[in-house]
């Protein structure tokens, strides 16, 4: 990376207002990948209203139908599936703590790992996956040089991550308190940009 630009990997971009684009409208993005090819991170504060984590391991056939039901899979009642972006949407990866590890899991910070193999997720069925995660469809993604372009016009902020935030189920509040880290209230952003 430039030293304009360093690299963002683990860190959190937050929109702008009147960024121009109504998928990332007040999103929060974990980056997991940030380099001169361009960057990739997962959308953490938007949620799917049409299909949760049982619905998703059924139709992967991690789960049946008839296991859906059991007692034994009550920790998977509360857990959603979020829209990490728009670029692949049928493809799923989840953003965990570092006590689950696969031959192909990413370490993104000492905090966050990325695995997106079906392995993690028959862990999870079973209780047996990390303690927290985020599981999504889609990531978002950035071609060489797009990224750094869309921050240098102010179309998103970036701030350091907090798991804290990144791991919660309070997504309607991820946004404001994502802004709070950088001492910025979201009332008072303006989509208007100028300079000093």
């Amino acid at each position: 990376m430039t030293n304009d630009f360093p690299s963002l990997c683990g860190k959190f971009l937050i929109a702008m207002p009147g960024m121009g684009d109504a998928r990332f409208e007040k999103a929060v993005i974990y980056i997991c990948a940030h380099s001169e090819e361009g960057a990739m991170g997962f959308v953490v504060n938007k949620v799917m209203d049409s299909l949760d984590v049982p619905d998703f391991l059924e139709q992967l056939e991690i789960i049946t139908s008839d296991e859906r039901n059991s007692p034994a899979l009550d920790h998977l009642l509360d857990q959603v599936m979020h829209v990490g972006g728009p670029v692949e949407p049928g493809r799923g990866f989840v953003l965990h703590t570092p006590e689950f590890e696969s031959p192909t899991t990413l370490d993104v910070s000492s905090e966050v790992r990325l695995t997106a193999t079906l392995e993690i997720l028959r862990a999870i069925a079973i209780g047996k996956g990390p303690s927290r995660c985020i599981l999504a469809l889609g990531y978002s993604g950035w071609g060489a040089g797009q990224l750094e372009a869309e921050i240098s016009s102010n179309g998103w902020l970036t701030s350091d991550c907090d798991e804290q935030i990144l791991f919660d189920d309070n997504h309607h509040t991820k946004y404001e308190r994502s802004l709070a880290l950088l001492g910025v209230d979201a009332r008072l952003l303006s989509s208007e940009t100028g300079h000093a």
